[in-house]
């Protein structure tokens, strides 16, 4: 922990101007190289007789085999958002009326809109205190006999308990097992990279994730051949074979997405090195409790999460976000409430008994603070400092 004098003295140099956003608006970065590639497609494409962007051109087939190669399955299928790949795996589960998915209610909102948008009823299950993941043991307890998969969410860039989870899955039929690593790309879990494990799973190019496509972008992966075959069917009109809709991603955004890939490492290993600095600096403060990473995971921090005390939780864990973000200029976000909460249509779809004490207890005790690989360690020192200042301030009101 930074000691009192030390952390007086860093906090003397003016805050940060502008602000550290909650979720940086780039949540990698680009250099020349994605620049070049960007030019390079744009200047190839520019002639009315030739082919123009195409559709499913060389840099999109090309960036899929090398997704799917990193990942370490035989089927990567571009697509839009990940909004749209957990759209997709949802219509791949054929729902009849009255199925249900299983969905931890610490998330974000979109699997859940998913799960309803095909007519499945979404079951809520609660997470792992320390991973903020889904716990295998509450995900056994929601099963019933109209169970048809979970969405088990990567969270913050941790993986979750596959091993676990799978088991519980195989006990009860097959369930499928569907991994939403939006905020997880290039993490691991157990000498496998995050995607390796599960039925499928969808990954974000947002502008905020950890490579970025020009704003928008995501990918489905899965090792199931026949699969694969219907999400392309999906994603491109059906292919004369079934229904479909258009889930295509741009010639231009594959080509950057090739650059951010090869540079994905590069990009990982200084936000693991400022989340671990954290993790020093910030160590010894008890009412802090610090981002779990289990034996065998390797943890990405897209966000670098934080849990207040169960006494602080709601107003005094607010108060200190308020003073992190408004005095220190460190931005602050809730990555995630339970979505029934943060979400009013689905909490217009959550019955009084389906809601969950502990989910809401922990959505009312942790919060993010801002973590981008740029950071300079100086400027993660304030950081820290800014944390601890914080919790002093809050202690003595």
């Amino acid at each position: 922990m930074i000691d009192k004098t030390t952390r007086q003295t860093i906090l003397k140099q003016p805050r940060p101007e502008p602000p550290f956003r909650s979720e940086p608006l780039l949540g990698s970065w680009y250099t020349e190289a994605e620049m070049e590639a960007l030019n390079r497609v744009v200047r190839e494409s520019n002639d009315w007789r030739g082919d123009g962007f195409g559709f499913i051109c060389q840099e999109i087939t090309d960036f899929e085999a090398a997704f799917a190669r990193y990942v370490g399955v035989e089927h990567a299928v571009s697509i839009t958002s990940a909004g749209a790949g957990l759209d997709m795996a949802v219509m791949c589960l054929d729902l009849k009326p009255g199925d249900e998915v299983i969905v931890p209610a610490i998330n974000f909102k979109a699997a859940a809109h998913s799960v309803i948008g095909q007519g499945g009823k979404v079951v809520w299950c609660d997470v792992d205190p320390r991973t903020l993941c889904a716990d295998p043991a509450d995900f056994e307890r929601r099963i019933t006999p109209r169970t048809r998969a979970i969405i088990a969410t990567h969270m913050n860039g941790l993986s979750a308990d596959m091993d676990a989870l799978e088991a519980v899955a195989a006990r009860h039929g097959g369930i499928k097992v569907i991994g939403d690593g939006a905020r997880a790309c290039g993490g691991g879990y157990k000498g496998t990279k995050i995607g390796k494990r599960g039925w499928m799973n969808i990954f974000s190019f947002h502008t905020q994730k950890l490579m970025t496509t020009l704003g928008e972008g995501g990918m489905v992966v899965t090792g199931d051949p026949e699969l694969g075959a219907r999400l392309r069917q999906l994603r491109q009109w059906g292919l004369g074979q079934r229904w479909g809709t258009n889930f295509k991603m741009t010639k231009v955004q594959a080509a950057v997405g090739i650059v951010q890939l090869a540079r994905l490492p590069e990009m990982l290993a200084p936000r693991l090195a400022l989340a671990q600095e954290r993790n020093r600096l910030l160590a010894g403060v008890p009412e802090l409790t610090l981002p779990y990473t289990p034996e065998g995971y390797e943890h990405t921090f897209y966000l670098y999460t934080l849990l207040a005390p169960k006494a602080w939780a709601g107003a005094k864990r607010d108060r200190l976000m308020q003073i992190i973000d408004g005095e220190y200029g460190v931005g602050c976000v809730v990555a995630n409430p339970p979505c029934y909460l943060s979400d009013p249509f689905l909490g217009s779809q959550t019955p009084p008994n389906e809601r969950l004490p502990l989910s809401e207890e922990l959505g009312a005790r942790l919060f993010c603070v801002s973590i981008h690989p740029l950071m300079t360690p100086a400027q993660n020192a304030y950081i820290c400092a800014a944390i601890i200042e914080a919790v002093e301030r809050v202690k003595a009101e």
